[in-house]
Order: C-alpha cells, then structure tokens, then sequence
C-alpha cells in the first residue's frame, strides 16, 4: 500500500489558499478518478483505491497543519504503511508558483505541518512532493499570512493544469519511482 498524504488546514476558510496545495492536489486525483465520497479515519479524510494492482490511501489530516504528524504516524501504524511507500504532498514557498519538487530525506525548511511529521514519526526518510507557492511579494509581508492567503486569480486560472501535473507526478512516485518520477517532474 502506498500513503499519499496531502497537507492542509481543514474548512472553507483554508479551502483556496497556498497552504492547501496538499488537500488540493489529493482532490484533483480524486476527481480525475471518479472516486467515491472520502471516509474519516485516524484524524484524516481517507480515500482508498486500485490503480494497477496497487492499493493506495490518499489522506488529507483534519488536525490543522501544525499536527498533521498525529495523523501520518496514527495511519502509518494502522495500515502498516512503510516509509518507502509514504509521500507528503505539500506547499513550498522556496520554489516559484507553479513548479515542482520530488525529494526524500530533507529537513523541513520552516514548514510546520513537515516538522509535526518528522517530531512524531522520528525521522525524515521519506518521500516528499513539494507543490510551489513563491515567496510574499513583499519582504516585509509575513510568510504564514502569505500561505494563509487565497491565490490570485491568475494563479486561478493557472491552478487546474498545475494540480493536474502534480497528480502525473504523484503517480510517477508509485509506479516508477522516486528516481525517475524525480527526473520527469523535477524543474
């Protein structure tokens, strides 16, 4: 089985903004799917699939970002879930709107709902899906309220091709790969 986790902070007031890029994107493959309803288990919404024989449980955590661990670490154990076969899905404001970044093994950079998992799962051996959001336009705006903000409405309209990339992306990771779904999706 493999783990897809989406990072984000549940309810309609986070529902468009940078820092859901993980829920998003976990929400795009779901569509493109035609899946059922998401479940809720383990402090996640749950959805779990076939695709090629493969059995994979996308989750995105209701614990609000800065816990998001107490849900990886709690459906890890469930499911038995191994680290090879984990990815975090999730906002980067160290690569610009729009790009994307297949990693393992990385410190997390300032990110909150990357520290939770790290602290509670005791390592960061795992795999990561870093969605780009850019930085604050402004040096002297802060960087949680930026993430916190809705997206403009050119990165709107851009939106839908990018979560549809980071879905091919997400399923390079399963099926080929870190190396290669590195290689292919890299920029």
């Amino acid at each position: 089985m493999y783990l897809i986790v989406g990072l984000g902070n549940p309810g309609p007031k986070y529902a468009l903004t940078r820092h859901n890029m993980g829920f998003l994107a976990l929400d795009m493959w779901a569509r493109a799917i035609k899946a059922p309803d998401w479940g809720e288990e383990h402090k996640a919404w749950t959805l779990k699939f076939k695709m090629e024989d493969e059995t994979l449980l996308l989750a995105k955590p209701m614990t609000y970002m800065n816990k998001s661990g107490e849900s990886v670490v709690a459906l890890m154990n469930f499911y038995k879930a191994p680290a090879e076969r984990l990815l975090i899905v999730h906002d980067e404001i160290d690569l610009p709107y729009n790009k994307m970044k297949l990693q393992k093994n990385r410190g997390p950079g300032g990110h909150n709902g990357l520290k939770s998992i790290n602290q509670l799962l005791g390592h960061q051996d795992y795999a990561r899906l870093k969605l780009g959001v850019g930085r604050p336009p402004h040096p002297e705006m802060e960087i949680a309220d930026y993430v916190l903000q809705k997206f403009s409405t050119e990165e709107q309209n851009q939106l839908p091709e990018y979560l549809n990339r980071a879905v091919d992306a997400m399923e390079a990771f399963v099926f080929e790969g870190l190396q290669k779904a590195s290689t292919a999706f890299n920029q």
